[in-house]
């Protein structure tokens, strides 16, 4: 059955900001902002893969190159999207790696890189972009979390640990900012079926085995995680914050 999406026309001429944009699920979600005629910064390392996608979108996407653990650049790449662009009425903090790791090769800077990759660069965006916000009377921040450790996933306990831990920048930031109309919330992905997902670690066991443990029957597409976030971003989510907003197809 071909899906049949809702518009959302308060997000048309509205300036967005997505890290990690240039593949899997954060260029589905650059895509998504640009179809619905929003103005999108993409902030990656990236930097061919941001340009590729940038040019197959109709639409406006600017990019800005940045390696999100350097703090300083972070800070840098928001204030010439700002810039371009204009201030950020959404933030959607993306990026994100889930390389795999075992426990017993955990040293203290590998788990500071991960904390670093992870999370560390969410709360430095939405300080970037805010007072932004708060200027404009209010915003929509989107988190991105992972139903990993709510399944007790296992194999990379920093990634886990890391994305547990966005749920709590949630939720404080949403209690902080929400006198300021500034909604925050968690969209918690299961396992999406992008790019990178198949060529490394997608197998038909594998597959089976997570469809198994879904209450729906197929495996997710990226579609569905951005779907969500245009939804948070809208007007039609104006009393939702605080929250965390599961797509994972009922995993249990």
């Amino acid at each position: 059955m071909t899906p049949k999406f809702a518009n959302y026309p308060c997000l048309q001429g509205k300036t967005v900001f997505v890290t990690g944009g240039a593949s899997g699920i954060g260029a589905d979600i650059v895509r998504c902002f640009a179809q619905q005629g929003a103005k999108v910064g993409c902030v990656d390392l990236d930097a061919d893969g941001a340009a590729q996608t940038a040019a197959s979108i109709d639409g406006t996407v600017e990019c800005a190159v940045c390696d999100l653990r350097d703090i300083d650049g972070l800070k840098s790449a928001f204030a010439d999207l700002q810039r371009k662009l204009g201030p950020a009425s959404v933030l959607v903090n993306n990026a994100a790696r889930d390389d795999r790791h075992d426990w017993r090769d955990v040293t203290a800077d590998y788990w500071d890189d991960r904390m670093n990759t992870n999370l560390r660069h969410m709360f430095f965006a939405i300080q970037a972009v805010a007072p932004g916000m708060i200027d404009m009377g209010g915003g929509s921040i989107i988190n991105m979390g992972s139903n990993s450790w709510w399944e007790a996933g296992g194999g990379f306990p920093a990634y886990a640990t890391a994305k547990a831990a966005v749920h709590g920048l949630t939720r404080t930031m949403a209690r902080d900012l929400g006198g300021h109309r500034i909604r925050v919330n968690t969209v918690v992905p299961g396992w999406i079926m992008t790019d990178r997902q198949k060529e490394l670690w997608v197998t038909e066991d594998a597959l089976a085995k997570q469809v198994d443990r879904q209450v729906l029957p197929d495996p997710i597409d990226p579609i569905y995680v951005a779907r969500m976030v245009l939804f948070l971003a809208s007007d039609d989510a104006a009393m939702c914050s605080a929250q965390n907003f599961m797509v994972e197809g009922g995993s249990i």
